[in-house]
């Protein structure tokens, strides 16, 4: 079991930033940070947009980063880049680290979005995202309701996880890091190409 209670603990926080209608790929980024909120590491990447391309894009941040002391992976979303399916159990499989998926909205599905968007591979892609199966409630110590999945660590220790690493609202310090870093660098690539 990892240690959740350990102050050096290291979390790898994926989130990613592209512009909808505007980017053909989406910028991803990864933090590491501790469990005392110091941050030792970030890696980058693309993505496409559209694409069935995020699970190698997850693994290629872990694989750059070269770290054997992230414990836990940590995305923000699984369904990410317009609906480009992260593969959870693979990504775990790979990397022999926890998962922990944050997702902030309730959501009746995407199964119908996938047949009018991509009727050549919705049969794929539906295969994917039923794969993941059902998110799990959690409300946070900050008062707000995220929606996890997790591979690899139990619900509990998920949520300790949360909690230790969420300050304010609703999102965890690593993926916040990650998803500033990521919409900054997208919004400066755009300013130099427009």
């Amino acid at each position: 079991m990892v240690g959740i209670y350990k102050k050096a603990l290291r979390v790898l926080g994926i989130a990613e930033s592209y512009v909808r209608g505007k980017s053909r790929e989406s910028l991803l980024a990864g933090v590491v940070m501790r469990g005392d909120f110091i941050i030792d590491g970030f890696a980058f990447t693309k993505i496409t947009v559209g694409g069935m391309d995020a699970t190698e894009g997850v693994l290629r941040i872990y694989k750059l980063l070269n770290r054997e002391d992230i414990s836990i992976i940590m995305l923000n979303g699984c369904i990410i880049a317009w609906f480009n399916i992260i593969d959870v159990d693979r990504v775990y499989e790979e990397t022999g680290r926890p998962v922990i998926v944050v997702t902030y909205e309730e959501s009746e599905g995407i199964e119908d979005f996938i047949k009018r968007y991509f009727p050549e591979d919705a049969e794929e892609r539906i295969r994917m995202y039923r794969k993941l199966g059902s998110r799990q409630f959690f409300r946070l110590k900050t008062g707000y309701t995220v929606y996890i999945r997790t591979q690899g660590i139990t619900y509990r220790d998920a949520c300790v996880i949360l909690n230790r690493f969420t300050v304010t609202g609703s999102v965890p310090e690593p993926l916040r890091v990650a998803r500033l870093l990521a919409r900054q660098i997208n919004k400066n690539i755009l300013a130099r190409n427009y």
